[in-house]
């Protein structure tokens, strides 16, 4: 038996990236799996039910109450409860750089997708999770929400801090209501984004100088994690921070 088996997801973000491999991943351990994502999620659907699994799509933009509350309600409506709610939907614009000369226009759009965007998606995905008996929510953080980044990007570094603290709220909350809310904490993972901006060997080492592991970090490590926070493996933990960085926040030097 799966280890989400007989559970209903809502994974954010899932129709592509980080979010596509923890939906296969989730859906192969017996969840019924939301693709929730304002992409089309079609194909992430399709591979899930190639292999044998239960899924289905629904428009959702984090940014927007109304939209939240309609893809927590398809949850129920479609599969029948909610019991995980798998927060990974995030934006980290280019133009996000250091405090003097962050537009007001970046901050807005950061803050909004990645800490009222987890806000809206607790807010109506936690009655539905009530309603059901209970469950987990996870909630995609990040290591610089524990460290500076030394590459400017104050927006995402504050709107990851916000989550951890927020994710601790909530944990807090309803602990004795039977819902578990965890933080994840990837480092730098070794997806066709950040593959774009390591297109030569010299930039690559750059960022893996400061890896311990002394490599990048690959997308199903980072599912792996999610999937261990969603399921009931991780029953005793509530509040707490799951960094998966490679040993990044663990290390003053790296080894020569």
């Amino acid at each position: 038996m799966g280890r989400l088996e007989g559970k209903v997801a809502v994974i954010t973000g899932a129709a592509s990236g980080l979010g596509r491999v923890g939906a296969e991943l989730f859906a192969s351990e017996g969840a019924a799996v939301v693709v929730a994502d304002i992409a089309d999620g079609s194909e992430t659907v399709a591979a899930i039910e190639a292999a044998g699994g239960r899924a289905s799509h629904v428009h959702c933009d984090v940014s927007s109450d109304e939209s939240v509350a309609a893809a927590m309600a398809h949850a129920v409506s479609v599969h029948g409860g909610l019991h995980v709610l798998y927060n990974n939907a995030g934006i980290s614009p280019g133009d996000d750089d250091g405090p003097t000369n962050t537009s007001e226009a970046t901050w807005r759009a950061v803050l909004d997708i990645n800490v009222q965007g987890v806000a809206r998606c607790c807010k109506h995905g936690i009655p539905a999770m009530l309603a059901s008996g209970g469950g987990s929510i996870v909630n995609v953080a990040s290591f610089v929400a524990h460290v500076g980044a030394a590459t400017p990007q104050i927006a995402y570094t504050a709107s990851k801090g916000a989550v951890l603290a927020m994710t601790r709220e909530i944990a807090t909350i309803y602990a004795r209501q039977g819902i578990r809310v965890n933080a994840l904490c990837p480092g730098p993972v070794l997806t066709p984004l950040l593959a774009k901006f390591l297109s030569d060997d010299a930039k690559r080492q750059r960022r893996l100088v400061h890896v311990p592991m002394g490599r990048f970090g690959q997308p199903e490590e980072i599912a792996k994690a999610a999937l261990f926070l969603a399921s009931d493996d991780s029953s005793f933990m509530t509040g707490a921070s799951l960094l998966v960085d490679g040993g990044i926040t663990a290390a003053y030097t790296t080894p020569e």
